[in-house]
């Protein structure tokens, strides 16, 4: 699919990691295996066929997104992780680059499927190659050359979460502001979306519809990421944070802390010897030493010791995605005093209020 600004963190998967950037798979992946995989037997290839063209169709989709990555790591972008999908994949970013440097990191995942397929259209006998692209081609190379070429075309499509979707934001956010290009961008995949749909439900293509759902979401989850953005811009940290907390002693065992989150609407507790703030006991950590130690057992055992951090004079459209990577709570802090909370919970409510035209607090 595309690269896109980190949104909330997506559950944990095994995965593996290349130049330093995990690569997850999205369970909606199998829909492009089952594809690929009933295709193939309608036209009765060998198994083993299938095999090796699912390893290359992967190997594909993979190198598109790590071109996004390497591309974001030359303008000092740094990518989080990738997520597999069955349209492409996704190559989670650390923030939205500037509108030049979105530009180039979004051409450049087509432009290696286009890269692939020359290749192999090359060394499959150049022009000769190219005319039997208009058959179904038997030749297992063949193929992936053309699954490379539909990849790019799909991609370059100018609606979000395609590539041509951020080029076409990128392009014109030079001239119109982010805002109102990726409102533009999101509208056009919407209505990809809406299109692909009705086709595929009358027709009965099934996964198309399914293909439809994702990018509509995607869509709208990129236009609300924008304005998510255009409301926190601007507003210091400690306009946002929750400033009512209860703390936990680092000598308070995790059935006082399950006593404190069953009396308190919080999750998340900062653990202090005195006035020192020594970590975090969020509601992950708090589970897994519950069941790994029992109730007994000590939150300095099981509490995060390298906890986020954040400047209240921080910008909040800045610290959001910092706080979306770890997931769950960062602690406003100025030097080592604490003064207050950010969750993604209270993050949301605060741009809710915002939207209804409630200012923030100085």
């Amino acid at each position: 699919m595309s690269e896109t600004e980190a949104p909330a963190a997506p559950p944990r998967q095994a995965g593996i990691v290349l130049f330093g950037v995990p690569v997850r798979f999205h369970f909606t992946f199998l829909i492009l295996v089952l594809f690929v995989v009933l295709g193939g037997l309608n036209d009765k290839k060998s198994a083993a066929q299938e095999a090796l063209f699912l390893i290359g169709l992967f190997l594909s989709v993979l190198l598109h997104e790590l071109a996004h990555a390497l591309t974001g790591k030359a303008y000092g972008v740094r990518t989080i992780e990738i997520i597999m999908y069955p349209i492409g994949g996704v190559a989670r970013l650390e923030r939205q680059p500037e509108p030049r440097a979105e530009l180039r990191i979004a051409l450049a995942g087509p432009l290696v499927n286009i890269a692939i397929a020359g290749v192999i259209l090359a060394v499959q006998g150049g022009p000769a190659a190219v005319a039997k692209l208009s058959d179904r081609p038997d030749s297992l190379l063949l193929r992936l050359a053309v699954w490379n070429l539909y990849l790019a075309a799909f991609n370059l499509v100018p609606a979000l979460p395609m590539d041509g979707g951020r080029a076409l934001r990128a392009f014109l956010a030079m001239r119109r502001g982010e805002a109102a290009a990726t409102r533009i961008a999101a509208n056009m995949g919407r209505v990809l979306a809406v299109i692909m749909g009705v086709y595929g439900l009358f027709h009965g293509e099934v996964i198309m519809a399914l293909l439809a759902l994702l990018i509509y979401m995607a869509a709208s989850h990129e236009s609300a990421a924008s304005q998510g953005k255009m409301l926190t811009q601007g507003i210091p940290v400690r306009s946002a944070m929750i400033t009512d907390f209860r703390t936990l002693p680092h000598g308070a065992t995790l059935r006082e802390a399950a006593d404190l989150l069953l009396a308190t609407s919080q999750q998340d507790f900062p653990v202090v010897n005195g006035a020192q703030v020594i970590g975090l006991l969020d509601r992950t950590s708090f589970l897994r030493g519950m069941a790994a130690d029992g109730p007994e057992s000590y939150v300095a055992g099981v509490m995060d010791r390298g906890f986020l951090k954040l400047d209240p004079a921080a910008d909040l459209s800045e610290a959001v995605p910092a706080l979306n990577e770890v997931g769950a709570c960062g602690l406003v802090m100025e030097e080592d005093r604490l003064l207050g909370m950010l969750t993604v919970e209270n993050v949301s409510e605060f741009l809710l209020l915002r939207k209804l035209g409630v200012e923030p607090k100085a």
